[in-house]
């Protein structure tokens, strides 16, 4: 289940916090409940993604884009993401979560989520979203301007640009193997 009642809680939290520069941090501190762990009394690897929904829609509201959106009659969507885990977040752990746009090309916005614990990173994404419209993905810069910002995107760090390029290269629609189309639905 999505966590509704912790989402209520960190947008009431942070209501009335500054607002944030296109390339600002936000961070936010969070426990791991007995409900987030999978059978190894650990944060479950899923729960992680959706917990990190905890840190990006405050984000998102400190940096003007929920007004934006609304304003706008424009949508959000994930498009992509790459995940690290290196680091076990145990059952009453409490770790610190950092969010942050890296930048944007002409049609994505990238954005780098990462969570600490004790000093140590203990994940880390890279998440691609886009802003959509009736008409399809708006342009970023489009959607910076309705920010009331007059900027571009800092240069996309190295490992981002080859994660574009390695994500570009993978089938779309995936292939599937002749066994498995069977169980296709008619």
């Amino acid at each position: 289940m999505y966590p509704l009642i912790r989402f209520a809680k960190e947008m009431l939290k942070y209501r009335n916090a500054p607002a944030l520069e296109p390339m600002g941090v936000h961070v936010s501190t969070h426990m791991c409940w007995p409900w987030d762990i999978d059978p190894w009394i650990e944060l479950n690897n899923g729960r992680t993604l959706t917990l990190y929904d905890l840190g990006r829609i405050p984000l998102a509201k400190r940096l003007g884009l929920l007004p934006a959106l609304r304003e706008n009659k424009w949508g959000i969507t994930v498009a992509g993401n790459s995940t690290r885990y290196r680091r076990r977040i145990r059952m009453f752990d409490k770790f610190t979560m950092f969010s942050r746009m890296v930048g944007w090309d002409n049609r994505f916005f990238y954005m780098e989520q990462t969570m600490w614990k004790k000093g140590e990173c203990c994940n880390q994404m890279l998440l691609r979203t886009a802003v959509t419209s009736a008409n399809g993905i708006v342009d970023p810069a489009r959607v910076i301007e309705a920010l009331g910002h007059d900027i571009q995107s800092p240069p996309l760090p190295g490992w981002v640009q080859a994660w574009i390029e390695a994500d570009n290269q993978r089938p779309w629609p995936p292939e599937l193997p002749d066994e498995a189309k069977v169980h296709l639905p008619a």
